[in-house]
């Protein structure tokens, strides 16, 4: 069963027996921002119905309150038990100032223990204030055993022990993209035969250790064993590059990402007796160079938990002689416009919940790094999950509806090797052998990538548009941010991966077909939106070509209307859902005016069916809204990870969301508006 906060309280009281050290933090008055937390931290999230329990494991100290939040102050709030684990120390050059102050200074002298042991104070103060309201919470900070044979310092929240701090303390590369051999980077590929530790200056880990590659693994894959979570949330471990070659993201974010993601594979395989999980990849540098995704509000609260981390006030309420936070951060508490982002790079789209044969509904997943699917027949109750053989599946595979009834999926998978140059990801499909029949294995369409050093196998999630005799093609975007396309042939079989041009795509492509038979593509760049629309049913298809779409925050929904496909997206710095139709016309694509389609605020991809909207709204929570009702989100009271599905019926519209529980949960709303009732698909 999934860990309930009763079960993960008396793991967190076993753990913490014969405690070695206890941090006790003083009062202190509280910047502007902090003291406006302080009032109701979650007096904005109704009574939640959320389930289930959460690991993050990020590379640094702040790349869980950059690139996390607001997921992660409202797990906390809802009270579901949440483990971080850092696996670095986050010392950088041991200098801690400001901007434009001490830390630029070369004449301060570098002390990497005593910044790291700042860092820390600073995350264990963000996380009181989220969880508490109140910065100067109480930790228990003790030492455990690693499986990899190390140590790792525990720290407990006093008031709420369902929440935990792990940290490894090994040494961060301290360089955003150079090549320092000693690193994450250098331990994954080989460069160095193991990592040291870094330890921060008041941890009550006395003695240093090293990991060997594997012994990471291990260590990871014994956290993951000891918190048994749900939901795993990491970084993005191929996260691309830019024309010039430079890496999107931290060597550290990357290469971490990679050691968990092989440290989940362990896990699943090891520890059969544990709730299932899914997992959750987060973009992170790359916000900065796409619009805000945050309404300007949440954007605030987020920042203002980036003070506190920060030390933003300069008090020296904690009593620590390194300082109560990151002063790196306090010039500029937003960094380089990250904290008004919040971007999964993985399992943000709404095509994975389907219809086969009629009345019959599939959805599919990957939970445990495995293919999975629920089904529910005509009128009769969901079953489910399934897993498919094969594993390496990634978050977010795609269903597709083949005409005979068939159902298809598509998904990435990401495959290790036995030498850190094999590590790749590719395409995969695996399709039913008739119509509500088994589904047959995995079948590799490959990777349009040459090599993981050139384009770190940044592909995004698979889409798929079906003709009429039943043939798929596969779209997706490559490293280059190009879109590429591998057709079906008539024996099974796939072509090789086609170029079909477009710049600075972003995100995943959406397909749709018309009234007329026409298939529609399209992608989002940093600017606007590209459309590759077929003339013809049989014809060939053109694009890409401009749409003159305003900047959206990057995920998209398509559904066919009449003669064309209208499109779902949210506004930048607001959240609110927009929408506009685009039809098909020699030249360039008619679009409609854009008009709001109801939903304030929220991030992520919304699922439409019907005259019903489902998507992550201002509270996080799935909401749902009726196209030209009112604007407001209809509220669920149920965080989840990736975004809704959602298929017409004729009872109504049926939506679906994997919960932060890995239950799939779903909701009918009939055909007139009502309060939709949540419940788990499967009982």
């Amino acid at each position: 069963m999934p860990m309930t906060r009763r079960r993960f309280a008396a793991l967190a009281a076993v753990l913490t027996a014969g405690t070695t050290g206890v941090l006790a933090v003083a009062s202190g008055q509280q910047t502007p921002a902090e003291a406006t937390q302080d009032k109701a931290p979650a007096a904005a999230l109704p009574a939640s119905t959320t389930a289930g329990s959460v690991v993050q494991v990020v590379a640094h100290p702040d790349d869980d309150l950059f690139f996390m939040n607001p997921d992660l102050s409202r797990s906390l709030q809802a009270g579901i038990p949440v483990a971080t684990v850092y696996l670095t120390s986050g010392e950088a050059d041991g200098r801690n100032g400001a901007k434009g102050g001490a830390a630029n200074d070369p004449e301060q002298p570098a002390d990497h223990a005593h910044y790291a042991e700042a860092r820390q104070n600073g995350i264990r103060s963000a996380y009181a204030q989220m969880a508490l309201g109140d910065r100067t919470g109480v930790w228990r900070r003790t030492v455990i055993p690693t499986t990899g044979g190390g140590q790792a310092e525990l720290d407990v929240l006093v008031a709420k022990p369902e929440i935990n701090l792990v940290w490894l303390q090994m040494r961060e590369a301290r360089s955003t993209g150079e090549d320092t051999p000693e690193s994450l980077r250098g331990l994954w590929n080989g460069r160095i035969p193991a990592l040291p530790s870094q330890l921060a200056s008041g941890t009550p880990v006395k003695r240093t250790y090293t990991y060997t590659k594997d012994q990471l693994i291990q260590a990871l894959a014994g956290l993951l064993e000891r918190y048994r979570p749900t939901t795993i949330r990491m970084q993005d471990p191929t996260p691309g590059r830019y024309e010039s070659g430079k890496c999107t993201d931290h060597q550290d974010h990357m290469y971490g990402a990679r050691f968990l993601q092989a440290a989940t594979a362990a896990y699943a395989e090891r520890v059969t007796n544990r709730p299932r999980f899914s997992v959750q990849n987060y973009l992170g540098y790359h916000n900065g160079d796409l619009p805000h995704a945050l309404d300007p509000q949440t954007a605030e609260t987020k920042t203002g938990y980036l003070r506190t981390y920060a030390w933003h006030d300069h008090e020296n309420y904690c009593g620590s002689p390194s300082g109560c936070g990151d002063r790196k951060v306090a010039g500029n508490p937003t960094g380089r416009n990250w904290a008004q982002s919040l971007r999964y790079s993985r399992a943000d789209h709404s095509s994975w919940l389907a219809e086969g044969t009629p009345g019959r509904l599939w959805a599919v997943a990957a939970l445990d790094g495995q293919g999975a699917y629920w089904s529910r027949g005509p009128g009769g109750d969901w079953a489910g999950p399934v897993l498919l053989p094969g594993t390496g599946i990634d978050p977010g595979p795609t269903a597709t509806s083949l005409p005979d009834g068939r159902i298809g999926i598509l998904a990435t998978r990401t495959v290790f090797g036995s030498a850190p140059a094999d590590y790749r990801r590719e395409v995969v499909y695996a399709v039913q052998s008739a119509p509500d029949g088994p589904f047959g294995p995995w079948q590799s369409l490959g990777t349009p990538e040459r090599g993981d050093e050139e384009g770190t196998s940044a592909i995004s999630a698979p889409s798929a548009g079906v003709d009429a005799e039943g043939r798929v093609t596969v779209y997706l975007r490559d490293a280059r941010r190009t879109l590429r396309a591998a057709a079906q042939q008539p024996h099974g079989g796939f072509s090789s991966w086609q170029r079909l041009g477009g710049d600075d795509l972003q995100g995943d492509p959406v397909t749709a077909v018309d009234s007329a038979g026409r298939h529609h593509v399209y992608a989002t760049t940093t600017d606007s939106v590209l459309a590759w629309i077929r003339a013809t049913p049989g014809g060939p298809l053109l694009g890409p070509s401009p749409t003159g779409l305003p900047a959206t925050t990057v995920p998209l929904s398509a559904t066919p209307e009449g003669a064309g496909v209208r499109l779902y997206f949210r506004r930048p710095d607001s959240g609110v859902v927009r929408t506009a139709l685009v039809t098909a016309t020699p030249g360039r694509p008619q679009v409609s005016s854009v008009a709001e389609a109801g939903g304030r605020a929220g991030y992520g991809a919304v699922g439409v069916a019907g005259r019903v909207i489902a998507g992550r709204a201002d509270t996080g929570t799935i909401g749902t809204t009726a196209l030209g009702g009112p604007p407001a989100w209809a509220e669920s009271r149920m965080l989840y990870a990736g975004a809704p599905g959602a298929v017409l019926e004729a009872s109504g519209t049926t939506t679906a969301v994997l919960g932060l529980d890995a239950e799939l949960h779903i909701t009918t709303t009939p055909h007139t508006p009502s309060t939709p009732t949540w419940h788990r698909a499967v009982h």
